[in-house]
């Protein structure tokens, strides 16, 4: 039921698009551009799922974005071609992501403290190493292949679709999907159970740094060039498709499909709000709106699921 009202949600969306703007909300250009913009930030969302399914939070993905695009457009990087670049932007995002597994697991740091210093230190390093200045990809046939289709679809698409699918299936299919909601839901049960609820935590984070990689490439490919600056509120718009998607904060719960939707709901409301030319602080009060309904709504399902 919760998947089918965010459906409805979607189409609704839809149907507010075409009845404001039917002119450009239907094209194949606006379509297209909307599935490519929800790719990236899809990819992201996947990673968070699963660290809001074992109980904990990251707030550092936007920045582990930046310092990936950038590092993997270094001058340094692209002389070695677009393979090393592509392996640069993965084992960036996945240390990162490591170190914050490690920082919240063996480290006992509070996951909010320590995504919230990985943020910080990994915007100030992509800063740092691209000097603020906009690195243009040089290397051949880097966004040759990224950026084309592939059966009428943008790659970037077919991209988001296979994590999307090794995501739900890893979740939903495998005991590392298993122990994550195990972790999530208590962690002190699932370590009498036998789960190593440390060495788990930490690879759920890594899993997390692994997707920003991944979107990193994809940011990368579609605007050519790397940036400090990429990845802006990723954090935001990842934690807000996760919960609308019905994903408990508190862990222990998490829907895959609700993230997907969660992910074309704020992407399509995010274009019916520029293509009407509204201002982008009316955005971001709908999107707080919405994640407090949200919020609100599982407070309200769980106290009716624990009440006798």
């Amino acid at each position: 039921m919760r998947l089918t009202a965010l459906f409805f949600v979607l189409i609704a969306l839809c149907a507010v698009g075409y009845a404001t703007r039917p002119d450009a909300f239907l094209t194949e250009g606006n379509i297209s551009t909307v599935l490519r913009l929800a790719a990236a930030i899809g990819v992201v969302s996947v990673g968070m799922t699963f660290v809001i399914s074992a109980g904990g939070i990251d707030l550092s993905v936007g920045s582990i974005v930046a310092l990936s695009s950038v590092w993997m457009t270094t001058w340094a990087t692209q002389s070695y071609g677009a393979g090393v670049m592509v392996l640069c932007a993965l084992l960036v995002g996945a240390g990162c992501g490591l170190v914050n597994g490690l920082l919240v697991a063996y480290g006992r740091v509070v996951p909010f403290i320590a995504t919230l210093a990985m943020m910080a230190s990994a915007r100030g390093l992509a800063e740092r190493i691209s000097g603020r200045q906009t690195q243009v990809v040089d290397a051949p046939g880097f966004g040759a292949l990224l950026k084309g289709h592939l059966l009428g679809v943008p790659v970037l698409v077919w991209i988001f679709a296979i994590v999307f699918v090794a995501g739900w299936v890893l979740l939903n299919r495998t005991t590392f999907g298993r122990r994550t909601l195990a972790v999530g839901g208590n962690a002190e049960a699932a370590r009498l159970a036998g789960i190593n609820v440390r060495r788990h935590t930490a690879l759920v984070f890594a899993l997390a740094g692994l997707c920003c990689g991944i979107a990193a490439i994809m940011v990368v490919a579609r605007t050519t060039s790397g940036a400090s600056t990429n990845g802006l509120f990723y954090e935001l718009d990842a934690i807000a498709a996760v919960v609308i998607g019905g994903t408990l904060l508190s862990g222990g719960r998490g829907s895959m499909g609700g993230t997907l939707l969660g992910v074309l709901i704020f992407t399509t409301l995010s274009n019916v709000f520029t293509l009407n030319n509204l201002e982008t602080d009316i955005q971001n009060i709908a999107k707080g709106v919405i994640i407090v309904l949200a919020v609100l709504v599982q407070a309200r399902s769980r106290r009716r699921a624990d009440s006798p």
